[in-house]
């Protein structure tokens, strides 16, 4: 199966992978139909068709899949059952199944256990009672997370004890959760890999993450770790794609303990944030590699040209009107990139620049320089927190 350019893609979603992942496609010579149920969506006001409609409108999924050679996601929370329709009528990438355990966090961490991949150690609460039938205090200190829908630090709450592990299920409106023993950490990595239908592997270079309240703040990369560290995530990843029969472009999130022992945060069948690095710096990009992917085409080279740091722009930068973006770009060697978004709101993703160099220290330091110019929420104290060596 090979889709040539010419043909019209399509993709669930019209956020900014969304936008990023039409943009890389007319870039080749595709055309894109975005399908989006928000009327100014930031894909879809660059996409070639436009379809406002909820992802599991029968009608809108019949005209996408009638009109389209392949289609894909921009994120996870895609229905399955709509995929599963779409898939009766054209190419989808990723599929339904992969899906379904990616968006569930239950589902997920049972995925992994049973292929043998380390988790942190986590209970599942279903209801009230759970906490007090299930032995907790191994867990504790720990994060409890609701299993469908959270993303960004949304839909979770640090617990110090059972006390407040009953108020934070609470809080969250008593729905089905996980609850994650809290594991001190050395730092946070991911890993894009991209895995085509005849079963080709690329992955891309380990991202180093730093966050701030459950959101991204800056990724860098190469990750400052060992290459045996490094290999080994990337190892890691490609086998979960092959577990899971997987064709498309998937991040895996790990922490890393003090030790050096990998263990997966979670999985993301798609594009990833800490994976945007790549416009600028890889020969191919993330979003290319999705429409490589996509379309049955030979999986692009993942090298990395340039050390790379990327930073965040969040909706808070608004607060007092437009940023200066000069602040940026009187910078050589760093690349803005703005998503579109007409509201901004704290927390909100509204773009983020990438600073490109030779070496990781010094881009980190500028890259470091311009956000300080920008007088992000974050405090300098967190800035001084990130090894510079």
């Amino acid at each position: 199966m090979r889709i040539m350019p010419g043909a019209m893609l399509g993709v669930l979603g019209g956020g900014q992978l969304g936008r990023m992942f039409v943009m890389a496609a007319q870039q080749i010579g595709y055309r894109v139909t975005v399908l989006d149920p928000a009327s100014d969506s930031p894909a879809g006001r660059v996409a070639d068709d436009f379809i406002c409609a909820d992802y599991a409108d029968q009608a809108a999924l019949e005209k996408l899949s009638s009109q389209c050679a392949a289609i894909t996601t921009e994120f996870e929370n895609i229905p399955a059952k709509s995929l599963r329709t779409l898939a009766k009528s054209c190419v989808v990438s990723p599929d339904a199944y992969s899906v379904s355990i990616a968006q569930n966090r239950i589902a997920e961490k049972q995925f992994l256990g049973i292929n043998g991949f380390a988790v942190a150690p986590f209970a599942v609460i279903q209801q009230q009672s759970d906490i007090a039938t299930q032995d907790v205090a191994d867990l504790l200190p720990g994060i409890l997370k609701v299993s469908q829908f959270g993303y960004d630090g949304k839909g979770q709450k640090a617990v110090a004890d059972e006390a407040e592990l009953l108020v934070a299920y609470a809080q969250l409106n008593h729905p089905v959760c996980v609850l994650e023993k809290f594991m001190p950490l050395k730092n946070e990595i991911s890993v894009v890999v991209a895995r085509g239908y005849d079963g080709e592997l690329k992955t891309f270079p380990v991202s180093e993450n730093h966050h701030v309240n459950g959101i991204l703040d800056i990724s860098i990369v190469p990750a400052r770790i060992s290459q045996q560290l490094a290999q080994q995530a990337q190892n890691v990843a490609c086998q979960i794609v092959k577990n899971l029969s997987y064709q498309g472009v998937l991040c895996v999130e790990f922490f890393v303990l003090q030790d050096d022992e990998l263990l997966i945060n979670e999985i993301a069948p798609r594009p990833h944030n800490s994976g945007h690095y790549s416009i600028n710096a890889c020969i191919t990009s993330q979003f290319e590699q999705q429409v490589r992917t996509l379309c049955g085409l030979p999986l692009g080279e993942t090298a990395q040209h340039s050390a790379a740091v990327m930073v965040n722009l969040l909706g808070d930068l608004w607060q007092h009107g437009e940023p200066d973006w000069n602040l940026v770009l009187q910078h050589a060697s760093a690349k803005l990139h703005l998503y579109g978004k007409t509201a901004a709101r704290s927390g909100r993703k509204m773009g983020h620049y990438t600073v490109l160099g030779e070496n990781v220290d010094t881009v980190l330091q500028e890259a470091i320089h311009i956000k300080n110019a920008l007088n992000t929420i974050e405090s300098n104290a967190h800035d001084k927190s990130i090894r510079l060596v």
